[in-house]
């Protein structure tokens, strides 16, 4: 009989982000040394099942055999490219968006007896964006109960919207209740609340809510044309309860540009997963606020694009990096400790956001 391990990238139930985490309270945080197909690897989720570890993210490198592709382990140190979720990019989303070329930014989670995964389509730089849905009950390509079912559309942002639907994080109350954070570059990151029971927006709290943004610059610079300006440059959340709040990370600035990424990962918190979240100096990330908990160095530019597996024995962040000297993107993984109430995180060469 397959078990399958319930923690996953969002809390599985009211109380999973309540644990008090004693076992890395104070502790220092640790980056793993990683090996095999590390490389290329942009925007990882991660999620356990069985004794296996799999690791979703957005297709990057010279060689593309699909989309979204899927990286497993047994140890966390060693892992190899097990397959991808799509050959190739659905027709249905083809026919929504023609323009689109690749998919982006899964996110794995488990809950009610079946694995989620949304994931993103856009054009790079636009906000004509939608967010999809994917559910199977395991994450074993062997297990007979190994299937993909498409939900279909989730959530859509078109050019007159001030917000951009990629990046989709989906995160479960105190109450029960799930929502989706979502958000890139515009107005910032948002949040809607989601149907539990079909995994769809929910047809009752319609609010979109807004989380966090960047703050504008005194000297204001045009935007280009047709582009949102890297003043604006938020993306990536990703949300979790630990003991009395939530905390929402996000990554700052650019991804995508080799050893010139400046991407840095960022976090505030709140007692409610709606907002106000804060920063660890009281500045509301609504405001541009936000803590500084990975920042490149000179073996790894632009850490960002970050998602957290809670564990029992311990919390892990997993997020990408470009190496200092070709500019590829690589899988980094680091445990996550937590210090007055507030997480730390280890990059290979230091991390000058601990100095």
């Amino acid at each position: 009989m397959r078990t399958t391990v319930l923690i996953s990238l969002v809390l599985c139930c009211a109380t999973a982000g309540l644990a008090a985490d004693t076992a890395t309270s104070g502790k220092t945080s640790e980056a793993l040394a990683l090996e095999g197909d590390v490389e290329y690897t942009h925007d990882p989720s991660i999620a356990k099942d069985g004794d296996t570890w799999y690791l979703f993210g957005t297709a990057n490198g010279p060689v593309r055999k699909g989309e979204l592709p899927v990286r497993c382990s047994e140890n966390l140190h060693h892992w190899r490219l097990c397959g991808y979720v799509f050959e190739k990019i659905p027709d249905w989303i083809g026919h929504e968006s023609p323009t689109t070329k690749e998919l982006w930014a899964p996110d794995i989670s488990y809950f009610d007896g079946e694995y989620h995964l949304y994931y993103a389509f856009s054009i790079f730089g636009k906000n004509i964006s939608g967010i999809a849905l994917l559910t199977n009950k395991t994450l074993n390509p062997t297990s007979p109960d190994f299937h993909w079912v498409d939900k279909g559309l989730v959530l859509r942002s078109r050019a007159e919207d001030n917000f951009n639907a990629i990046d989709p994080n989906l995160v479960i109350d105190g109450k029960g209740h799930t929502w989706l954070a979502f958000g890139s570059f515009w107005s910032g990151i948002k949040m809607r609340q989601i149907d539990r029971k079909t995994g769809l927006l929910s047809s009752t709290d319609t609010k979109v809510y807004s989380l966090a943004s960047r703050k504008p610059p005194q000297n204001l610079p045009p935007n280009p044309p047709g582009l949102p300006g890297d003043w604006q440059a938020i993306e990536a959340p990703f949300i979790v309860r630990h003991g009395d709040y939530f905390y929402l990370f996000v990554s700052f600035d650019l991804c995508c540009r080799g050893t010139k990424s400046n991407y840095k990962t960022m976090v505030g918190r709140s007692h409610n997963v709606t907002g106000p979240y804060v920063d660890a100096g009281g500045t509301p990330m609504l405001e541009g606020g936000g803590t500084p908990l990975l920042l490149g160095n000179g073996r790894w530019r632009g850490p960002g694009g970050a998602s957290v597996l809670q564990q029992k024995d311990g919390d892990l962040i997993v997020y990408h990096a470009y190496d200092g000297n070709t500019g590829h993107a690589y899988l980094q993984i680091s445990t996550l400790t937590w210090v007055n109430g507030w997480p730390k995180a280890a990059l290979e060469g230091g991390n000058p956001a601990d100095q």
